[in-house]
């Protein structure tokens, strides 16, 4: 049995967690902790793996502490940065036996039209991204949106494209958050749940991905998944395609 501790466990997410846990065959839930608990209690004695779901701000100390417990960690919290991941990946030196991984987006359909999108990117001479949220999520343009620009423009760059056309002379913002030559934009309405749109055009000629997740349930799949590689592979990973054999 996997024994496997959330951080979050009351959160929007965190509560999905913990049931996913509980229903799986092959865990046992160990500890649940929220804003203000201890991280202390967590040890490898007592613990597998944790999954982390809490706030953006608070997401980095929460890895490094439980880094320092030589305890794997399963990240689903955005608002990570390069900058954010190289510390993780210094910590991660002093304990060479500890995984941590973090996933853009933990939906299975949500990894596998990025990794679609990266690969029909190098075809179309045009790719921006609009992604479409709840307005109580705190960070604009998703995780997941910056994830999946940057995977196009590694491609189009392998590829030897040229910029994206775009001869907008006047932009007041309404263009979006450009992420390495992509256009990104962002969308927040009530009723929305998580969904992304990848566009790609050429002369005569448009292609579009669309992920949906209707229910947070959606992610559960992604984050058992990530649960059951923890510690396979130490050191710090990025991206739930790097288990799915894409």
């Amino acid at each position: 049995m996997i024994r496997v501790s959330v951080v979050g466990a009351q959160g929007r997410m965190g509560s999905h967690v913990v049931a996913a846990v509980n229903s799986a065959s092959d865990m046992e839930l160990a500890l649940t902790l929220d804003a203000g608990d201890d991280l202390n209690q967590v040890s490898r004695e007592n613990t597998d793996v944790v999954v982390e779901f809490s706030v953006p701000s608070a997401s980095l100390d929460n890895v490094l502490a439980l880094i320092r417990h030589d305890v794997n960690v399963v990240v689903g919290t955005t608002g990570w940065n390069e900058e954010k991941l190289e510390t993780v990946r210094q910590a991660l030196t002093s304990h060479p036996d500890v995984s941590v991984f973090i996933a853009p987006n933990f939906a299975l359909s949500t990894v596998l039209a990025e990794h679609f999108a990266a690969q029909a990117a190098r075809y179309f001479e045009s790719a921006e991204i609009i992604e479409m949220h709840h307005p109580d999520k705190v960070d604009a343009p998703s995780g997941t949106a910056i994830h999946t620009a940057q995977k196009l423009a590694t491609a189009r760059r392998a590829a030897g494209m040229p910029a994206i056309p775009d001869n907008t002379q006047t932009d007041a913002g309404s263009r979006g958050q450009v992420v390495e030559g992509i256009h990104v934009h962002a969308v927040r309405l009530r009723g929305l749940n998580a969904h992304e749109e990848i566009l790609m055009g050429n002369a005569g000629e448009q292609l579009i991905i669309r992920a949906d997740s209707f229910d947070r349930t959606s992610f559960m799949p992604g984050v058992l998944l990530a649960i059951r590689h923890a510690g396979k592979t130490p050191g710090l990973t990025v991206g739930l395609d790097t288990y799915m054999d894409l």
